[in-house]
């Protein structure tokens, strides 16, 4: 049993990373459904849950229980795991669905249509139909119905027309008793009405500010009266209904507005995620040669301190043999434990340091039980070149405003800005609209014999044999269009004053006027950024040449200070100095390298070519998944720190 316990236990490890593996694999990409064409549209996309599992690319880099990285695998390792580009990720996919969402047309989301109907019949048809064709009011009636109206909408600029094709059909089915009809038409003091009442009507707006709609209706009736000369009956209706904005509303520019901003705003969201992909490079570089640096410190941190113990123990011997005093021995004590305070100090700043970018490369932080007890190991070093061998600040200027994201997302921005103003400009005109209607109606049932009498005399009546028949007579008459109406008109509305459409104008353009400022005052701002870059990084490579410079000479002052001491020419105090002056010497020139590297990565930054300098490829980390392989372990004894 045992021996099978540890047989499981070794499996579910080699399965482990491939549970990452999978999970890494998986796409945040909306999967739209593949239903057929019908009822596609009424499935939802499918959103895949969020992915917390680190890539293996972190596993792989582990070995022997430490975390050995080159700066290329810091930028892979975060690239694909880190929590903030993986939020960026999906602002693409949002733009995406946005401009779907605009290419719709329609004012805001959520709006319901409107469809409205009861049991009616038609004009002329049955009893409650001739007294509605004769402008007679009938009897009361209690009518099922079902309405559901348009909300109120506040939107500055014309609403564009829903550019999404609109079908509606209704079905009611009535039964609608009505006391005390004029029974001269009806000629029954209860009249009861059986109804069938269809609707179907298709709608399509345009871009140039106009509609048109499609209506079908038929109206089935069966009624007691006894003056129904048909009965049962059908109505069918056909009608083409068309409207156009000629003033406000009018053209396809400012129809499209929201369609283009939403256009402009899919390349926003390329540009902001190439903006954070480089603003997590940039950390994780800084970090990492931070972490290097650190190292360094450690050591030369550690080589002071062998040198005040062996100071210290030279001392001491001296003291023994009687050639020292004994309170100078204090001095070497004091400089052995300045320099242990020295390392831990150190040794504190490396952990902290290394705690920062395990952060930046996990989606999971430090419970990722891979990289939370790992050490992690820089292989580069920080590589100052011999010289700078920078561009002109003016070739550098012109780099930066062709090639830096948040200059170009501050023109689409404006472009925005610009094609949203087209709907408070064309809002300023008065509202002009036409309107066509074109329609066919028919009229059959089944003919009934009605015999009335007045005075001494009896009257029998019979249908027009026009009108006998079924559904496929009235059909025919719509088709042969035996019974068309037309009617067209113009509608006219405007504002006197008109201030509320003035205002919206006003306030967008005086806006506008704002960012077309604060985009300018950005574009003067790139020339300052260059030039303090390029001024910094020279004064980091100056300040470093001379902290080498000084390091340099403190260790040789250490080691002719040794060799006096050696022969009685010195004492331990002026040691001790000596050995405190190369201790700072060295911080000094490691904080300048790390500060020279930091110069280097924020000048990339200022011009926008982070991605290039270190081999970015945009396309890749939108996947989440870099091919950059893994580098090989470093030789032995060349770990930092050895």
């Amino acid at each position: 049993m045992n021996a099978a316990r540890k047989l499981l236990a070794v499996g579910l490890s080699w399965l482990c990373p491939f549970s990452f593996v999978s999970a890494q694999q998986a796409d945040i990409a909306p999967v739209r459904p593949h239903a057929p064409i019908l009822w596609r549209p009424y499935e939802a996309a499918g959103v895949p849950p969020i992915r917390l599992a680190n890539s293996p690319r972190l596993r792989e880099l582990v070995r022997g229980g430490k975390l050995y990285l080159t700066a290329q695998d810091a930028i892979a390792l975060a690239l694909e795991n880190n929590l903030d580009v993986e939020v960026a990720r999906y602002s693409p996919f949002l733009s995406a669905w946005q401009l779907e969402r605009a290419q719709a047309g329609g004012a805001l989301p959520g709006v319901p249509s409107s469809a409205s109907q009861a049991g009616s019949v038609a004009s002329g048809q049955g009893v409650a139909g001739s007294q509605a064709a004769a402008g007679v009011s009938g009897g009361a009636a209690s009518t099922a119905s079902r309405t559901t109206s348009n909300t109120s909408i506040a939107q500055i600029g014309p609403v564009t027309q829903t550019l999404d094709p609109i079908f509606q059909d209704t079905t009611t089915f009535s039964h609608v008793s009505t006391l005390y009809p004029d029974i001269v038409q009806s000629g029954t003091p209860v009249l009861i009405q059986n109804t069938r009442a269809y609707s179907s009507t298709l709608q399509q707006g345009f871009l140039t500010g106009g509609s048109a709609t499609l209506s079908y209706t038929n109206h089935y009736l069966n009624e007691n009266a006894t003056s129904d000369v048909l009965n049962p009956s059908e109505a069918p209706n056909v009608s083409l209904a068309l409207q156009q904005s000629f003033l406000q509303g009018f053209g396809t520019a400012v129809n499209a507005r929201n369609i283009t901003v939403a256009k402009i705003g899919l390349k926003i969201s390329d540009l902001n995620f190439r903006t954070q992909v480089i603003s997590v490079v940039v950390n994780v570089l800084n970090a990492y040669y931070a972490l290097a640096a650190d190292y360094e410190d450690v050591k030369a941190k550690q080589s002071a301190l062998d040198v005040a113990q062996k100071f210290y123990a030279d001392s001491r011997r001296q003291v023994d043999v009687g050639t020292l005093a004994p309170l100078d021995l204090t001095t070497a004590e004091s400089q052995v434990a300045a320099s242990q305070r020295d390392l831990v100090i150190s040794q504190t700043s490396l952990q902290q340091d290394e705690l920062t970018l395990k952060n930046l490369l996990s989606r999971t932080g430090l419970a990722d039980p891979v990289l939370a007890g790992v050490q992690i190991v820089p292989v580069d070093r920080i590589a100052m070149p011999a010289s700078e061998d920078l561009p002109a600040v003016s070739a550098l200027v012109k780099q930066a405003l062709a090639t830096r994201s948040d200059l170009a997302v501050d023109r689409e921005n404006l472009n925005s800005s610009q094609t949203s103003a087209l709907g408070t400009q064309n809002g300023i005109l008065p509202l002009l609209v036409g309107f066509a209607t074109l329609s066919q109606a028919g009229l059959a049932g089944v003919p009934k014999t009605v015999q009335f009498s007045e005075g001494n005399q009896v009257f029998t009546e019979t249908p027009n044999p026009y009108f006998v028949g079924g559904m496929g007579t009235a059909l025919g008459q719509l088709f042969r269009r035996d019974f068309p109406s037309e009617s067209g008109g113009v509608y006219y509305q405007e504002s006197l004053k008109n201030l509320q459409a003035q205002a919206d104008y006003g306030v967008d353009q005086l806006q506008l006027r704002q960012t077309q400022l604060l985009n300018q005052k950005d574009l003067n701002q790139v020339e300052v950024d260059v030039m303090n870059a390029v001024v910094a990084l020279r004064q980091a490579r100056v300040r470093y040449d001379a902290a080498v410079h000084n390091r340099i000479l403190s260790q040789q002052l250490l080691d002719a200070e040794q060799k006096k001491f050696g022969l009685g020419a010195s004492t331990p105090y002026n040691v001790v100095q000596q050995q405190r002056d190369l201790a700072s010497a060295q911080s000094v020139e490691i904080s300048s390298l790390v500060a020279w590297s930091k110069a280097r990565i924020a000048l990339d930054q200022t011009l926008g070519t982070t991605l290039e300098t270190y081999h970015v490829n945009l396309g890749e980390v939108r996947n989440g998944r870099i091919s950059e392989a893994p580098s090989p372990l470093p030789p032995a004894g060349d770990e930092p720190g050895r």
